[in-house]
């Protein structure tokens, strides 16, 4: 493993620009090939969440058991040795908690080319080899980075890359994901051994949709955001995409000693940077927006954009999930909490609700980007709202308004059914005004021929909880040194306690705590970081802290 000395330690603000750059010298941490086992000194008790299993097993119809490899009958055993245990005062947010990762575990199929994750349990004619789809896939990876097995994302990582799969058909982060997980596994060997097919994506995504402006262009549709109102054009989405995996590939080829590739994709992405904030930043409405393009039979639609849409859309806010914009963009963030924003009982919305186009339609496409909320979009949102939280001086919104909107986005993961019992659900998109699965209603509407695949949606694969849980609320930040960070998001008084434990991270087993009294988890009271049993930080209050692996 080469050190890394294009970028010296300076200011927080410069190590949080570049994450992964996280000490003048990074070390290679321990292979993560094998699985982690939990260490005997674990605090919680996995026999004490198997009811949650249980209840989503038996409240479960299985339209689709034919295409799942781990059955609901194996789910508890799989992720008794998989996942991360959580335990906490909302009983809401640990049910979808448990139940994301039952579901999750639905989409692990085993191939002839290793495991892939899908984004739908039933086939889709879009899908690709395995019912394989990558518009979700860097949410699949940020996901199932947690998984004490690493073989899943990793195989799923080495089929995109070097299975013949359609790596290109939707936007994907994939070299992004590709340095995040290896963040938490501490493999960053493997990770260097996809660092060409990696850079021939990103060259391949170049010569397909980089204008002369020096912008990357996208149709709506392949951004997976169909009937969107800023349609096709220069989009925040896959500027930002391009953005963070080309600082993810600088940092593996650092690593690699590879420097002249590691100083070309660093200029990329600081050329970048300075693009999106020029170009696709309204300093009027203080926004991220889409620059459109002409009809693509026009020769000069791509070199000549028109100018900037009116319409603020969530996805403006997909730079800050690569920290991408400069401190004083942060004021776009305060029309996340406004509801003439995107903010909504059961949002956020896809597009702000002052705009006129603004829409929550029960006819014609079923997957519109106009008004409905989508938990793709909102897992992006978050992620990035952790991000600003963590790595910036500003006071747009609050760890208070993260955990507002965590909280809504549980309550959203819910159906009533026709018996009017209510259960953990997860679909395409809402009605973020009343809860309801918008596509699902529009599906159920249509001929009899088509009624088989209304319920396409269910169990759907297309966005994050429990990386949500992990890397924002409880504030794992996976860095790439030995250095174990941890940044709350828990509202001050808000939690008692909380437990996040078995958490595999670069070879080890860490635990994270919070215990106001000491009586929960009889280990103290206070916040407290273990490491395979063995306190690594602890402090009286809940804030943040940093130890030593």
């Amino acid at each position: 493993m080469k050190t890394i000395s294009y970028l010296p330690r300076r200011s927080r603000m410069l190590l949080f620009a570049f994450p992964w750059y996280c000490a003048a010298s990074v070390l290679c941490a321990k292979s993560a090939a094998q699985l982690v086992p939990l260490p005997a000194a674990a605090v919680l008790r996995a026999d004490d969440y198997r009811h949650y299993i249980d209840q989503f097993n038996a409240q479960d119809n299985e339209l689709y058991a034919d295409q799942e490899s781990i059955r609901n009958a194996d789910a508890w055993p799989f992720l008794q040795q998989n996942i991360p245990l959580f335990d906490c005062p909302d009983s809401a947010m640990e049910e979808i908690y448990y139940f994301r990762w039952w579901t999750y575990r639905k989409h692990i199929e085993k191939t002839p080319d290793g495991y892939v994750i899908t984004e739908f349990l039933p086939k889709v004619p879009w899908a690709g080899k395995y019912n394989t789809i990558d518009c979700a896939a860097g949410h699949h990876i940020y996901e199932g980075r947690w998984l004490r097995n690493p073989v899943y994302t990793g195989d799923y990582i080495n089929y995109w890359l070097r299975k013949g799969s359609r790596l290109r058909q939707y936007s994907f982060w994939i070299a992004s994901s590709v340095w995040e997980r290896a963040c938490v596994t501490g493999n960053f060997a493997e990770a260097e051994n996809w660092l060409d097919p990696l850079i021939a994506n990103y060259n391949g995504w170049s010569r397909e949709r980089q204008g002369s402006n020096g912008l990357y262009w996208q149709f709506d549709g392949a951004d997976g955001m169909e009937m969107s109102i800023g349609g096709r054009g220069y989009r925040a989405t896959i500027n930002s995409y391009q953005y963070g995996d080309a600082r993810a590939i600088a940092a593996l080829a650092g690593m690699a000693g590879r420097q002249q590739v590691a100083q070309d994709f660093q200029n990329k992405a600081a050329r970048l940077k300075k693009l999106v904030q020029e170009s696709l930043w309204d300093p009027k409405d203080q926004f991220f927006k889409v620059s459109p393009i002409a009809l693509k039979a026009d020769p000069n639609a791509v070199a000549n954009p028109l100018p900037l849409i009116s319409t603020r859309e969530l996805h403006g806010y997909t730079p800050w999930y690569f920290d991408l914009p400069d401190a004083d963009k942060s004021i776009a963030w305060k029309q996340l909490m406004d509801p003439r924003g995107f903010y909504a009982p059961f949002g956020p919305t896809t597009t702000e609700q002052r705009d006129p186009r603004f829409a929550i339609s029960y006819k014609g496409h079923e997957c519109q980007w106009n008004g409905p909320s989508w938990p793709f979009a909102t897992s992006i949102t978050l992620t990035a709202m952790a991000n600003l939280l963590d790595n910036y001086q500003q006071n747009a919104v609050s760890a208070a308004d993260y955990f507002n909107l965590l909280q809504i986005y549980t309550k959203s993961q819910h159906l009533r059914q026709d018996n009017g019992r209510i259960v953990p659900w997860i679909d395409e998109d809402l009605n973020p005004r009343t809860g309801e699965w918008l596509a699902r209603a529009i599906l159920k509407q249509m001929p009899a021929s088509r009624k088989p695949i209304y319920e396409r949606g269910k169990d759907y694969n297309h966005s994050t909880y429990c990386d949500l849980i992990i890397s924002g609320l409880v504030g794992l930040r996976p860095r790439a040194d030995n250095i174990v960070e941890v940044r709350p998001l828990v509202p001050p008084g808000t939690w008692d306690y909380f437990c996040l434990d078995g958490v595999p991270y670069h070879g080890h087993t860490l635990t994270i705590l919070y215990d106001k009294t000491g009586t929960r988890y009889r280990k103290g009271a206070g916040f407290a970081v273990l490491s395979d049993g063995r306190p690594i930080a602890t402090s009286r209050s809940l804030g943040p802290l940093t130890g030593k692996l």
